[in-house]
């Protein structure tokens, strides 16, 4: 039986728990993403006093996609409600706001760090790293609930490779048995099935029916890709940048690593077949 894990309802953003740290923390250039720029510490002039987006059933229209595909994995709320003990950036001290706003990505990084563990732990062929994993993810989880001097002095870069060791090794266990399995639905029109496609340059490629089964595609830019009834079971998609990428009737079943907003970043339809630790983006429209 898989081992206990993290709740994903807790390493998912709850703009209810949150004092719209990401509109206000965060810089943006303007950009395709981004109508305007707004430096980091500033609130976004669509932010309303309640802490909501002004503007947000009309993101896309008003030319702030970059909005709509961002995901806090649930760190706004922590550092909101946990780091901070519910005490709002607005009308308190600059220094404490300015704090909050230095620990916000420190505390988003963690939190993504947790969601890629808590999915190793799940994965059944993982299970030879599954006691590593767990202490890793139990630390990780310590961290996050470090005080804020503690929290914006941690060498968060540094913790992220330790815990890419055993990420690695998750996705090389999982990969080896996806590796050599029966035909799929590919028309062989891919070379990348088992390989290690590792931040390989695939922007605007044309992958459409292409067997990707068990590759690594680790930090790979498949920006604006075509991977319309593509085969990527049991890749790893851990840091691929799939912006705008064709993923129209694609095969992400069992595919590990992807998050939510990559998946924001992509286009598809109802055909597209997506694991079950994300859904369906609302704007994705229906198969062709």
């Amino acid at each position: 039986m898989p081992e206990k894990t993290t709740d994903p309802a807790d390493l998912r953003g709850d703009c209810a728990q949150c004092f719209g740290l990401c509109c206000v923390a965060l810089p943006f250039a303007r950009s395709a993403d981004f109508a305007v720029n707004k430096p980091a510490g500033t609130p976004c002039s669509y932010l309303r006093d309640d802490h909501r987006c002004g503007i947000h059933a009309r993101l896309r229209q008003q030319g702030f996609t970059g909005c709509t595909v961002y995901d806090c994995f649930g760190a706004g709320q922590k550092v909101s409600q946990v780091t901070f003990g519910g005490r709002d950036w607005r009308g308190g001290p600059k220094e404490q706001a300015r704090r909050m706003f230095d620990v916000f990505p420190v505390v988003r990084q963690l939190h993504e760090l947790l969601w890629y563990l808590t999915e190793a732990l799940g994965l059944p062929a993982a299970a030879p790293v599954h006691p590593e994993l767990r202490k890793a993810l139990e630390h990780t989880e310590r961290l996050t609930r470090q005080g804020p001097e503690e929290l914006a002095a941690l060498d968060v870069a540094a913790h992220r490779q330790e815990v890419n060791v055993l990420l690695l090794r998750t996705s090389e266990l999982v990969r080896a048995g996806a590796t050599g399995q029966g035909k799929g639905k590919g028309k062989g029109k891919g070379k990348a099935k088992g390989k290690d496609r590792r931040g390989a340059d695939l922007i605007g490629a044309r992958l459409r029916g292409a067997d990707l089964r068990g590759a690594s595609l680790r930090g790979a830019y498949l920006i604006a890709a075509d991977l319309t009834g593509a085969d990527l079971r049991d890749a790893d998609l851990i840091g691929a940048d799939l912006r705008d990428a064709d993923l129209t009737d694609a095969d992400l079943t069992g595919a590990f690593f992807l998050t939510q907003p990559q998946v924001n970043a992509a286009r598809g339809g109802s055909g597209t077949r997506l694991p079950a630790s994300v859904t369906r983006p609302a704007h994705w429209t229906a198969a062709r």
